[in-house]
């Protein structure tokens, strides 16, 4: 058997992979990244970048036909077979040779095929073919695996074959109706999703749509989901299912059925380390992998797991940050460098806890970062709640002719600080970045008086949390 040695060895060519490797490079260390499938991995290929590709083109329309003027020319429904075009080239046809040929200009190896531990700090990789190499890590392996959906234990549910999260992103045939299971980012975004394009949605939730985030977010979605069609079922759980000749009928836990064509389940996800050999290494196959700041597996020096393995954030920027911090500390070590791991040093992956961005592209967009109310006031954090509506802003009547939207602030009046912001609205996502840097850099809300937001725009909603929390009083 084939043997090669490397410093750093990545298992996932992610985009959280990709970062690790580059990282690690950068750092001058010789670094090979192992991948089974696509160079690119679930956000490229069945993810962000589909899933935002399926949804755009009838938001559009909607914005729109939201304002007067423009209304009037759109006299067409929407081509759903050009929304698939457009995902098609979004995602290059799932063809990855443009993410392999970036490897190969950034100094980093691509090993094909499915890696499992043999050892410690060694993998044996087998390829497509049946053949299999060992490679051997001088001094870390990354595991950048990611997650999968979750399939709940429902009777009969597998045996109808529903759709996962990557079903729904790739489609090549619209049904004509969906059942979605699941009232999380993944359920909300399809069902906005396969509403625009005509299908007869509905969504199957135990509890509110969103939950987690701020009440209202889920509330605002719920209402424009059924303004769009669909049927939102909350307080409800699938109970058995069956195959039928036109699709599927789900049994609900209040007696109720529902039949769809196709039924997609968007309950959870689950970490991809099921066959990667963690038993070799005295680790539980299945687990998620957990991770001290620097995203080094507790309990070892060489081992490290970034991104959606980790269960620390679930999310793609918020993994490709991890892989910054990662591969830089990887790098420090090997080298004998200084590790700054201390909250906020740039080894140290610190906004994973209370500071995590994050943008539901349902219509209208949730935008989000730091902690809800709840979760302050759970955290025995002593808070002001401020709540503003959106549509009372000057910028918003000029986005469209009845603009709705909310927006709340979570403000630490013992530090004088931004905890928290949620945004619920048309094109909300570009007012986050500006609260993400509030609360990363705890900018006192005294100082923010300072910073002017332009006029006439929605971030002019800034302005108007200032002036509900209250002008400083000079000393």
């Amino acid at each position: 058997m084939a043997e090669r040695e490397y410093d750093v060895i990545v298992i996932g060519a992610g985009a959280v992979g990709e970062n690790v490797a580059d990282r690690a490079v950068q750092g001058g260390m010789s670094t090979a990244i192992v991948e089974a499938e696509l160079v690119g991995g679930e956000c490229s290929y069945w993810a962000c970048m589909p899933s935002k590709a399926l949804l755009r083109s009838a938001a559009a329309v909607r914005a729109a036909r939201a304002v007067d003027g423009a209304k009037q020319a759109v006299t067409g429904e929407l081509d759903v077979a050009g929304v698939l075009r457009r995902r098609d080239a979004m995602t290059h046809d799932w063809n990855d040779s443009s993410q392999v040929e970036w490897l190969s200009g950034a100094g980093i190896d691509l090993v094909r095929g499915h890696a499992r531990f043999s050892g410690e700090k060694t993998l044996t990789v087998t390829g497509s073919d049946g053949t299999e190499e060992t490679l051997v890590a001088r001094h870390a392996i990354a595991v950048c695996t990611g997650s999968a959906a979750l399939l709940p234990e429902i009777p009969g549910l597998a045996e109808i074959e529903p759709w996962t999260s990557r079903d729904a992103t790739s489609a090549k045939q619209i049904p004509a109706s969906l059942a979605v299971l699941g009232g999380g980012v993944v359920g909300a975004e399809m069902a906005t999703a396969y509403a625009g394009f005509g299908t007869d949605v509905t969504v199957i939730a135990r509890s509110s749509l969103l939950n987690g985030m701020e009440p209202f977010a889920g509330e605002r979605v719920t209402e424009a989901l059924r303004a769009m069609g669909a049927s939102v079922r909350t307080g409800a759980e699938v109970v058995a299912a069956r195959r039928t000749d036109v699709g599927a009928e789900l049994e609900l836990s209040d007696g109720s059925r529902v039949a769809a064509e196709q039924v997609l389940v968007a309950t959870g996800r689950i970490p991809r380390t099921g066959d990667l050999g963690l038993e070799a290494i005295g680790l539980e196959p299945d687990s998620w992998l957990e991770t001290d700041d620097t995203l080094r597996v507790d309990g070892f020096d060489w081992l490290y797991a970034v991104g959606d393995v980790n269960h620390r954030a679930l999310l793609t920027h918020q993994g490709k940050y991890q892989a910054r911090a990662a591969g830089d500390v990887i790098a420090a070590r090997a080298h004998g460098a200084t590790v700054d791991d201390a909250p906020w040093g740039v080894h140290a992956a610190t906004a994973d806890h209370d500071a995590v961005p994050q943008v539901t592209f349902t219509d209208p967009e949730v935008a989000s970062v730091g902690l809800t109310a709840a979760a302050a006031e759970k955290a025995g954090r002593t808070v002001r709640v401020i709540d503003y509506d959106l549509g009372w802003i000057a910028g918003a009547s000029t986005h469209s002719d009845d603009y709705q939207g909310a927006a709340r602030a979570v403000i630490d009046t013992d530090r004088g600080v931004l905890l928290g912001a949620t945004f619920v609205g048309p094109d909300v996502a570009e007012l986050l970045h500006a609260a993400t840097i509030a609360i990363v850099g705890e900018v006192p809300v005294d100082r923010l008086w300072h910073a002017v937001p332009s006029y006439p725009t929605i971030s002019e909603v800034w302005l108007r949390f200032l002036e509900e929390f209250g002008r400083p009083t000079p000393s």
